[in-house]
C-alpha cells in the first residue's frame, strides 16, 4: 500500500475545484523543476518523462475550461496553455534551463492568481461575536477560527 498516494487521493477528494487547479499548477511546477535538473544532468529519459507529464496536466486543465461561462478568462487560459505546451515541446528538442526557468516563473505567477481566486471563493471562516467574561457591557470580540 502506497501511503503517500492514499493521502494525496484522500486530500484531492475533499478539495474544492479551484484548489485542485492550484495543485495541478504545483504539479507542473514540480515537473519543470525536474526537467531543469534533467537538462543539467543531460538525462534525456527523465526530461522526456517529466515534459510528457506536464503536457498531460496541461491537457487536463485545458479540457476543463468552460468557454461559455469563462468568456475572456477561459480564452486567455486556453492561449496560455497552448503557448505553454508549445514551449515544452520546444524545450524537449532545444533543452534550456533558462527557458524552463522562465516557464516556472510564468506558472508561479498564474498559480498565485488561482490562489487569490481560491481565497476569494472560500466561505468565510466561522466568524462570530464572543462576549468577554467581564459582563454583558463589554465589546464583542471577533473570533476567526480556521480549523
Amino acid at each position: 500500500m502506497d501511503v503517500q498516494r492514499s493521502y494525496r487521493e484522500a486530500t484531492v477528494r475533499g478539495a474544492r475545484p479551484v484548489e485542485l487547479v492550484v495543485r495541478l499548477y504545483e504539479q507542473m511546477i514540480e515537473d519543470l523543476r525536474l526537467v531543469a535538473n534533467a537538462i543539467e544532468k543531460n538525462d534525456i529519459k527523465l526530461r522526456t518523462k517529466r515534459i510528457k507529464h506536464a503536457i498531460l496536466v496541461i491537457g487536463h486543465l485545458q479540457s476543463s475550461l468552460d468557454f461559455a461561462k469563462g468568456g475572456k478568462v477561459a480564452r486567455d487560459l486556453d492561449n496560455f496553455y497552448n503557448t505553454l505546451r508549445e514551449s515544452l515541446v520546444w524545450a524537449q528538442f532545444h533543452p534550456s534551463k533558462r527557458g524552463v526557468a522562465q516557464l516556472i516563473t510564468d506558472l508561479l505567477a498564474v498559480r498565485e492568481a488561482w490562489v487569490e481566486v481560491d481565497r476569494a471563493d472560500r466561505p468565510t471562516a466561522a466568524v462570530g461575536a464572543v462576549r468577554s467574561s467581564e459582563g454583558p457591557e463589554s465589546d464583542p470580540v471577533r473570533v476567526d477560527w480556521k480549523g
